[in-house]
């Protein structure tokens, strides 16, 4: 709820005094009543009618109350409304294979990128975001959305296990392209992110590349691990994890070609704060003018108000001639 003129709540300040003012009467009426004795009434204390009838004047109160606020104009608000903005249509494509726990990041590559992208996309206002993840087959977790905070808590809920293991580049790149074709941003941009080479799929990477290219979509592509070795997660033969020091292995020449085909760019994340400063980088995408479009309405909502003040002046009405009748 919302208020068309707030400024009229001021008025409620009248009722301090209204209060203040009722006190100091009470206090300095002393009505008297000759009588021979107090004896028979003094153990029958105040009666309930006596207290009660300060309740009109609280009645009152919340009556006048009832009245400036529907003076402030109390509204409901639900509409549709069109606005420009800059923006860009943007596909994170995710590695999961289980290559990505590796732990040359922090706690591994599965969480630092999980943490590195959903921050990015929490701070891309007014971009329509997609997100795909793939492994040895590829799969839309979310469509093209504006909504920032179900993006990037889809991120942050991502498990590793979703799909079957394997890294088809190829398919993630594909089926990103498919998600963002239709879109109605000029700028459109795909943010591939792999650890390792392409080894199984139906599409071939520079297939994928190719196809992004015709339909002018921009790839860049990120290489995640560290030069040398690091600790790759295997089952031992008792069926239980370990990590053992492997040599990082990363098709940069496949994801160069992707990105320089399309117009893109390739990073190299080695890690954590590599990471970062990639995504600011590709943060600073050229934008394009775009609609949005939003709905709001302004519906004035005073009803409820008046109908309490009608049933709170009834009230008052009510007990004054009945219940708490003043007698002459």
């Amino acid at each position: 709820m919302q208020l068309a003129h707030p400024q009229y709540l001021w008025l409620l300040l009248l009722l301090v005094p209204l209060i203040a003012w009722y006190i100091w009467k009470h206090r300095s009426l002393h009505p008297a009543l000759g009588i021979s004795t107090t004896i028979p009434f003094a153990r029958l204390g105040r009666p309930l009618r006596a207290w009660l009838r300060h309740l009109l004047f609280l009645l009152q109160m919340a009556v006048i109350a009832c009245v400036i606020i529907i003076l402030a104009r109390p509204q409901t608000r639900d509409s549709w409304n069109t606005s420009s903005v800059e923006g860009t249509d943007i596909v994170l494509a995710l590695d999961i294979s289980t290559s990505m726990l590796a732990r040359d990041f922090k706690p591994d590559r599965f969480e630092a990128a999980k943490e590195v992208a959903s921050k990015f996309v929490a701070g891309r206002e007014g971009d329509n975001i997609g997100l795909v993840i793939f492994a040895a087959e590829s799969f839309t977790s979310l469509p093209m959305t504006t909504d920032r905070s179900m993006v990037a808590n889809y991120i942050n809920d991502i498990k590793m296990g979703m799909l079957q293991d394997g890294t088809a580049i190829g398919d993630g790149l594909a089926t990103s392209i498919n998600r963002i074709k239709d879109g109605k941003a000029k700028s459109k941009s795909i943010i591939l992110l792999t650890d390792g080479s392409n080894n199984t799929g139906n599409v071939a990477p520079i297939t994928a590349a190719e196809i992004a290219r015709q339909h002018g979509i921009k790839v860049y592509t990120i290489g995640i691990g560290t030069n040398g070795t690091a600790p790759y997660p295997q089952e031992n033969m008792f069926g239980r994890i370990e990590y053992v020091n492997l040599p990082v292995v990363i098709d940069e020449a496949t994801l160069r070609t992707i990105a320089e085909t399309t117009g893109g760019k390739y990073f190299r994340a080695t890690g954590n704060n590599v990471l970062k400063d990639i995504f600011a980088e590709i943060d600073r995408l050229e934008k394009t003018k775009m609609d949005l479009r939003n709905f709001t309405s302004t519906e004035d909502d005073y009803m409820p108000w008046a109908i309490a003040a009608l049933a709170l002046f009834s009230a008052i009405v009510i007990l004054r001639y009945t219940f708490l009748r003043s007698t002459p």
